[in-house]
């Protein structure tokens, strides 16, 4: 870009990726099917792995109908059904193959696998404590905030460094968003939650390591017919 003249007043500039940086969409997968305690749950590697529910194959549609006109060059998942199918239509409309990126999987919830959001809801008391302690890893047999980060750090690198000056959607989880945020911020555990199903969220990741935050929960595209219950993070 060429200098401005001397004297020449200067304009803001519009934000743009650096040389070799990898611009990095995030983003949730859609709702998953309702659980239930004692119901039979599809695992992957010792993840619960329910598909999606109606809404959440609609929230997929109203990705890819949001993405369709950007310049994506690559596709990637985790190795979960729920992030393979809300990657599908986009992947269908841009004539993209997923890619499939183990390290990027939702953390391990250990005993509370395919009961996660059942404990949250009755307020059990490893779930208060969880708040308190803001550690996935109060939650018996889960991963810690440190293992967790960790992986999710090397997933989005390896991603990153296979694909400098492109723009890659990345197909994930709630709790992976929300740590890749911390990461890029070095915020306090869990300041970022809630990410919407169907959520976009973009991460900048330069070649030599910075991560820089671009959007958090952008859910423009997700209308307000596809309304869910609320539970409080507390």
């Amino acid at each position: 870009m060429a200098a401005d003249a001397p004297n020449e007043p200067v304009r803001q500039y519009r934000f743009a990726p650096p040389p070799g940086a990898c611009d990095m969409l995030l983003i949730r997968h859609g709702e998953s099917m309702p659980l239930a305690e004692g119901q039979d749950i599809p695992m992957v590697d010792g993840h619960a792995d329910p598909p999606l529910d109606p809404q959440g194959h609609e929230e997929a549609r109203r990705v890819a109908d949001r993405l369709a006109g950007e310049e994506i060059t690559a596709i990637y998942t985790s190795t979960l059904t729920r992030t393979q199918q809300t990657a599908a239509p986009l992947a269908a409309k841009l004539g993209l193959t997923p890619a499939v990126e183990a390290d990027l999987r939702e953390v391990h919830l250990g005993e509370w696998e395919g009961i996660y959001r059942i404990r949250m809801r009755e307020q059990h008391p490893i779930a208060k404590r969880f708040w308190e302690e803001r550690d996935w890893g109060v939650i018996p047999g889960a991963e810690t905030n440190e293992q967790f980060g960790t992986r999710v750090r090397r997933g989005l690198q390896r991603i990153a460094a296979a694909h400098p000056d492109e723009r890659v959607a990345v197909f994930v989880h709630g709790g992976v968003i929300g740590m890749a945020m911390q990461l890029a911020v070095e915020a306090r555990s869990l300041a970022f939650v809630g990410a919407e199903n169907g959520s976009i969220n973009h991460l900048v990741i330069l070649d030599d390591g910075t991560w820089i935050l671009r959007r958090f929960n952008d859910t423009g595209h997700l209308a307000t017919d596809l309304d869910k219950p609320v539970q409080p993070l507390t």
